[in-house]
């Protein structure tokens, strides 16, 4: 565990790791779900305007506290969000648009992998010979669920577009999470994903604006509401609070590691509330990528 985990009962702790996963696995759900009432960029666009709304009023203070820091590293803060807040969000929406919640959810097991291979690629974290057998058994597991487990795909260069972008979005968190350890810890994390957040509404605005002229708007049904309301509450504040919580108590491995528990809880959640199918190369691929992520923990 990290440094300040002594500070706080293993019960807090293992709240802060177990609980976004579960709070993300209803993202994609709703998220699928609504792909009809709500579009992409309206969707990530009202989540993050909710998400501000409930985040100034408590994080006014550490605005101000932190503002120093924010003023001397905006770039490097914006930048993170940009990866993290804006950029996931929005192609995990963009990718469901074409593929299931159930597909989405397995990938995002591949962040603990991807944290390591760009943390040894772009920041010189070394690898032990466990971990490269690892990321290499995990992006076996990718591949089989991208392809839905017919290799003739590759062959054809068949890819699943909505599988492809939704990767994509997985590269973008695990570079957000690496990212967040070079944040101090005594920036206060309110504060900081109130800032991240108030960059994503500026640069979804003309995404917006393009998305509204092509005529897709959001529909104002029961459905949609309850759609952006989630969104804009559960897995954009208290998820992404609890995450960055446990990155600093545990670390980014180990609180990526605990994004493998997403589909575990999305296989239970859409089969449930989106009648999705369970497949043999969904289990295959879940298969692999967690075995890449027990043989990376190993030394």
């Amino acid at each position: 565990m990290g440094e300040e985990a002594g500070s706080v009962s293993k019960a807090q702790v293992w709240a802060a790791l177990a609980l976004p996963p579960l709070f993300w696995a209803g993202n994609f759900i709703v998220a699928r779900a609504a792909r009809g009432e709500v579009p992409p960029i309206a969707l990530a666009s009202v989540r993050w305007g909710i998400a501000l709304l409930c985040l100034l009023p408590f994080a006014w203070k550490y605005l101000r506290r932190d503002a120093d820091y924010y003023r001397a590293h905006w770039l490097f803060v914006a930048g993170v969000g940009v990866f993290g807040v804006t950029a996931f969000n929005t192609l995990v929406y963009l990718g469901l648009q074409y593929t299931t919640a159930t597909n989405g959810m397995l990938l995002n097991s591949t962040i603990p992998v991807l944290i390591l291979l760009i943390g040894a690629v772009f920041l010189g974290r070394g690898l032990h010979l466990m971990q490269v057998l690892g990321l290499a058994v995990s992006t076996l597991g990718v591949a089989v669920i991208i392809l839905h487990g017919q290799w003739a795909r590759l062959i054809a260069l068949e890819f699943s577009r909505g599988d492809l972008v939704i990767f994509v979005a997985m590269v973008c968190w695990a570079i957000y999470t690496l990212g967040l350890t070079r944040i101090p810890a005594s920036v206060n994390r309110l504060g900081l994903l109130t800032v991240q957040t108030a960059v994503t509404l500026v640069i979804l605005a003309p995404f917006l604006a393009l998305e509204v002229h092509s005529g897709r708007v959001p529909s104002f049904s029961p459905a949609g509401i309850a759609a952006m309301i989630y969104v804009g509450i559960v897995p954009s504040v208290l998820a992404t609070l609890l995450y960055m919580r446990a990155v600093a108590l545990a670390g980014p491995a180990r609180a990526g590691q605990f994004i493998h528990l997403l589909p575990v809880y999305g296989a239970v959640l859409s089969t449930i509330f989106l009648g999705e199918e369970l497949h043999l190369y969904h289990a295959v691929g879940f298969g692999a990528i967690l075995a890449g992520i027990v043989l990376a923990g190993r030394r």
